[in-house]
């Protein structure tokens, strides 16, 4: 969902332009909301040079905030370049959004980070969504600096959080601004067996050494300071400048596309960074079913762009002419971005009111295109449109882009849970479709996976029983589609599907045969199954004061979760755990209530669990599988001319292959 606007041809002057003589890297600026992460980044750009004036947030002048809404809240909604020199390095800083709602719009950068700045604020005993931005930094395996903000608060304290930064997320958390301190030497030296032997060799530790200790993240670098009074950030600047490197890239031309945009004048962008080779304009790139040319090479900082010929590795650009591509694709030599690991927990339904929903639902297809994880859903039996959140303030924010992009007055219904199926056991799915003229019928095989695995396809087919185009044919539609569960329509996961067998016809089958075999053999199988409705569940972080531990506990085994010992070695004391997210909405607010304001909730994602109040759910959605009519579980066959509808559970009755479900 995210919009890096087009403020015309011309960039901001000076400084950040990269000339030759420059490596590039890119680097991603982190952290939970309000912990001064924007601040921090105009601060760096103002103290480098590419700014001759510095902005705030809170004036709604920051050079980052481009989009009115985020002048308006205060808060990074879309991700954003900006350019400057440090050192040997020109950097291409991306500034990701800080809240939880807009999580997956900072995911989708961490796959193309040289480096991040992962912000945290003095005297915060460091919330669950920052531990969570550790967790996916260590993912990725991206090289990381801290930089603790807001020192000059009341109870900042330099060696409390140095405590809790090496407790919480890492020992290789060190203090870095006097890098010819013995101590600070001694600390960095444990960190590494080479790095010790250099040490007690030489008496200190070279840059290159310290380089290579952060790039394979055994060494954090520490900064601190207040970013609003731009203290500390020169350190920061000085310590980027000295222990960054470019990665190595190869000749080949590769590239990462990590968001998918559009200007002003509706032209879509395809933000790449380039991972190996160069990248010219008028290149022709294939990126999908076909091969399109690359129009222009726009180089973005801020709201403004220049047109490049040329981008070379390591280079963040904004590309035009493309329409088939993707987030997460990957172009030439690059794979394609691994499944992100944080993913929408809640749906909503779209309130068209007076507007046409096919037209509101053609809006949200472009916002579907720039965000994939909104994924929108236009459900034929209902009349309904659906799509999946992350949060309550996204929905706001489509709302608001809904009006101000595309003048479409909508609303939406209340935020509701979303659930997923699957299996127990595995099972044999048959579809047949034979209307006259047309003829194919699949076999499949449906096994159950492990929690969190997802969706994954296979063949066990012999190309003696089906030819390999069709068997292709097949994949393509099982990947093609989100299939939904027979329990409430949910989609269907934790799954492997494997082609066992089927057959075509060598004059009356067509491509769009196996199409309807596939779906129908998919829904025969879970109509056969033991299906499981999963639902989410949040890892929680509560702090309130100690005398109130007790009446949280409660709560959360009222809700159906679970809670680690509390931690009660300080006032406020906290409490860890677990619970589904249905029983959790709306208990930050009853929080607030009983401990009067000093309660405090953060929420991350714990995955997906059994649903621990299944049927009441079932009962409530009131989903019928045999009259979900673009679903449906039953077969066509053909007899005397005509073709004829069979149910799921006598298909087999019917069925022109034998099953090949394994003994």
């Amino acid at each position: 969902m995210s919009r890096i606007q087009d403020a015309r041809a011309g960039a901001h002057g000076g400084a950040g332009d990269g000339g030759s003589d420059r490596d590039h890297i890119v680097v991603g600026v982190l952290a939970h909301v309000d912990a001064g992460k924007t601040t921090l980044s105009e601060a760096m750009l103002y103290r480098s040079g590419a700014l001759r004036r510095l902005g705030r947030v809170d004036h709604g002048d920051a050079f980052l905030d481009t989009d009115a809404m985020e002048r308006r809240r205060g808060i990074t909604i879309f991700s954003k370049q900006a350019l400057f020199d440090c050192g040997d390095h020109h950097v291409a800083l991306l500034d990701t959004p800080g809240h939880t709602d807009f999580s997956s719009e900072m995911e989708r950068t961490l796959g193309v980070l040289d480096y991040a700045i992962l912000v945290v604020q003095a005297g915060d005993s460091l919330s669950g969504y920052t531990e969570t931005l550790w967790r996916l930094l260590a993912r990725y395996r991206v090289s990381t600096f801290i930089f603790v903000n807001k020192m000059d608060a009341p109870g900042a304290g330099h060696d409390r959080m140095m405590g809790l930064l090496r407790r919480r997320l890492a020992d290789g958390c060190i203090d870095c601004r006097d890098r010819t301190d013995s101590g600070t030497l001694e600390d960095i030296a444990t960190l590494d067996e080479g790095a010790m032997d250099d040490y007690f060799e030489h008496g200190s530790l070279s840059d290159d050494r310290l380089r290579s200790l952060i790039a394979n993240r055994l060494l954090f670098p520490c900064f601190f300071g207040s970013a609003l009074k731009l203290d500390g950030v020169d350190d920061l600047l000085d310590g980027l400048g000295t222990l960054m490197r470019q990665p190595r890239y190869p000749k080949d031309f590769a590239a990462r596309v990590f968001n998918i945009a559009h200007d002003e004048d509706g032209n879509r962008l395809t933000w790449i960074k380039v991972t190996g080779g160069s990248l010219a304009v008028k290149s022709a790139l294939p990126t999908g079913s076909r091969t399109e040319t690359v129009d222009q090479i726009r180089r973005y900082s801020g709201a403004s762009y220049t047109l490049d010929q040329m981008a070379p590795a390591g280079a963040v650009r904004a590309l035009t002419g493309l329409d088939d591509t993707f987030a997460g694709q990957g172009l030439g030599a690059e794979p394609r971005a691994r499944k992100p690991l944080l993913e929408p927990v809640l749906s909503s339904m779209l309130i068209p009111g007076d507007v046409d929903p096919h037209q509101a639902l053609a809006a949200l297809r472009v916002l579907e295109d720039e965000d994939p994880m909104l994924r929108v859903r236009w459900v034929a039996r209902l009349g309904e449109i659906h799509l999946q959140l992350m949060g309550e303030m996204q929905l706001e924010v489509i709302r608001q882009i809904m009006h101000d992009r595309f003048s479409l007055g909508v609303d939406f219904g209340p935020g509701d849970v979303m659930y997923q199926e699957t299996i127990d056991a595995p099972v044999e799915g048959v579809g047949h479709f034979e209307p006259l003229r047309h003829y194919a019928e699949v076999h499949l095989l449906l096994e159950p996976t492990e929690r969190g695995s997802g969706m994954s396809f296979a063949t066990a087919c012999s190309e003696d029983v089906l030819d390999r185009n069709w068997q292709r044919l097949v994949l393509t539609h099982l990947r093609e589609r989100e299939h939904l569960g027979v329990l409430t329509g949910s989609p269907i996961t934790d799954m492997r599907i494997t082609l066992l067998t089927g057959r075509g016809h060598l004059k009356h089958t067509e491509g769009g045969d196996f199409r309807e075999a596939t779906y129908r053999a998919v829904r025969q199988g879970l109509m056969k199954a033991a299906s499981r409705l999963l639902e989410p569940w949040y890892r929680f972080r509560i702090e309130l004061p100690q005398a109130m531990v007790g009446r949280a506990m409660s709560d959360v085994q009222r809700m159906g979760g679970h809670s680690d010992p509390p931690a009660i070695d300080g006032d406020p004391a906290t409490l860890e755990g677990e619970a589904p997210v249905a029983s959790m909405r709306g208990y930050a607010v009853e929080l607030g209530s009983y401990t009067h304001g000093r309660g405090q909730l953060s929420c991350t994602s714990a995955g997906y669990r059994d649903c621990h109040d299944a049927e009441r759910v079932v009962a409530e959605a009131g989903y019928d599988p045999t009259t979900d009519l673009e679903n449906t579980p039953d077969s066509v066959f053909c007899a005397h001319g005509a073709g004829y509808a069979v149910a799921w559970n006598r298909v087999e009755d019917f069925m022109h292959v034998a099953s090949a479900m394994p003994r």
